[in-house]
């Protein structure tokens, strides 16, 4: 196999061990906000405030375990990349529903975490069994759907990027001259040394940037390390901690956000795949996703034994990819160590907790523009002909529409709402029914792509 210019590192390669840590230390900034966001979310709105240290800890370090079995490949299981395993938003409200009704019903805390664990447990099972279905449904699952989907994770990342580039959700400074210049000043520094010719400058761009941006905040008191002395010493993973509960009625909602997550996972692990310079289609391909899927059903199975929420694959860490050049899977074993070290010692992760939201905006912003990049060329692989633009019209329109208005869902009941509530999930649904619905005219498509050709001989 011919070496990719863009790629200083393939799949199996072994970087030498300071750039390995390098890397795998900016996919750990890359991804971890969005690790042990949901888990803040989820705590504080239940009032689970006293349990969020432990349950932060477990989260990182579940995610490291599940990173570690992403790249390994236990048999089926696992993907064999660098497939960053982390806390899922989209339960976020089933969950919090789920457990909210455990509150009403007179549950105690423990009740509550029992009832979402069990259910991350149980549904956990759903993934599992539709992996190994995955390449029978694949005239749906094309490069068309995943590419969509992929650039609908990236429009809503962007947001959050852009958000936290401002100061953050609910920033009493949002938007403020300091807060941009920080966030700017560190994506123009990760720019700059993404467009040079020295590949260590370019391997370690998002780690420098978010270094430089860290020394120009703590000078103007926007970090602070104050709230360490609150964080335990260590923090130590006991399983069922919290004992297991079940219901059906929380169940169900649960078990389709896994449904839905196993396509959000194909999308993912396809850019992915892109980004690390292997092909996006044929056995090989096929056979990634299936074992990716397997392993987000198995890497869940673990985190509600171990006292966390699902586990899926992330998107956030698929820029990395791109912007370092590093694509060596065995630097998802420097990451899953890093986790595992954050979430057994909570202190070192409260030092990235600090870390101040403009500087993560700063480089999260072009890496999540970037992951759009990938799905616009996923996308490109299939011919755009007026089916095809009919197909990406309607699923980007409906997806963005629930994003950017989402009041429209406000008179669905819950469980529907549930569903649609993502725009990633809306997008795919859409995508994916429009493909089953609209009639596919081969011979069109086939004289299409020859006037093509023509053209580009011509050319």
């Amino acid at each position: 196999m011919s070496r990719n210019n863009d790629i200083l590192y393939e799949l199996n390669d072994k970087p030498p061990f300071i750039q390995s840590l390098t890397a795998a230390f900016q996919h750990v900034l890359a991804s971890f906000v969005g690790i042990v966001t949901p888990t803040l979310i989820i705590g504080s709105t239940l009032g689970l405030t006293h349990h969020i240290p432990y349950l932060i800890s477990m989260a990182l370090m579940i995610s490291g375990v599940g990173t570690f079995v992403q790249a390994k490949r236990f048999g089926r299981i696992g993907c064999g990349l660098i497939a960053v395993q982390g806390t899922s938003f989209a339960f976020m409200t089933a969950l919090i529903t789920g457990a909210t009704l455990v509150k009403m019903r007179g549950g105690s805390e423990d009740d509550m975490l029992a009832m979402m664990f069990g259910v991350t447990l149980t549904g956990a099972f759903i993934e599992v069994f539709l992996s190994f279905f995955i390449d029978k449904i694949k005239h749906i699952i094309t490069p068309l759907t995943t590419g969509i989907v992929i650039l609908t994770i990236s429009l809503s990342l962007i947001k959050v990027g852009m958000t936290d580039l401002a100061g953050g959700f609910g920033s009493e400074s949002f938007g403020s001259p300091s807060n941009l210049l920080l966030g700017v000043s560190v994506l123009i520094i990760i720019i700059c040394l993404n467009a040079s010719k020295h590949a260590w400058l370019r391997l370690s761009s998002i780690f420098i940037g978010i270094f430089a941006g860290a020394l120009i905040a703590y000078p103007l008191g926007l970090l602070s390390f104050d709230h360490l002395s609150e964080l335990p010493l260590i923090s130590v993973p006991i399983p069922f901690k919290y004992g297991f509960a079940f219901d059906w009625q929380i169940f169900i909602p649960v078990a389709l956000v896994y449904f839905l997550s196993a396509l959000e996972t194909a999308g993912d692990l396809t850019a992915n795949s892109l980004f690390s310079g292997l092909p996006i289609k044929g056995q090989q391909y096929i056979s990634r996703i299936k074992g990716g899927i397997l392993a987000d059903g198995v890497n869940s199975i673990i985190a509600g034994i171990f006292n966390t929420f699902p586990n899926t694959t992330f998107g956030q860490n698929n820029a990395v990819i791109q912007l370092t050049g590093v694509a060596s899977r065995y630097v998802a074993f420097f990451i899953a160590a890093i986790l595992i070290i954050l979430g057994l010692f909570p202190i070192l992760g409260g030092i990235l907790q600090a870390m101040p939201k403009p500087v993560l905006g700063g480089a999260t912003l072009i890496m999540f523009a970037t992951i759009a990049v990938a799905g616009i060329k996923i996308m490109s692989t299939e011919p755009i002909n007026r089916r095809n633009s009919l197909i990406i019209s309607t699923s980007l329109g409906v997806g963005l529409g629930t994003m950017f208005v989402p009041e429209v869902l406000a008179q669905l009941p819950i469980w529907l709402k549930n569903i649609l509530s993502s725009s990633v999930t809306s997008a795919g649904f859409t995508a994916i029914l429009l493909t089953l619905v609209l009639p596919k005219d081969h011979k069109k498509i086939e004289s299409e792509s020859l006037s093509a050709d023509k053209v580009t001989d011509n050319a």
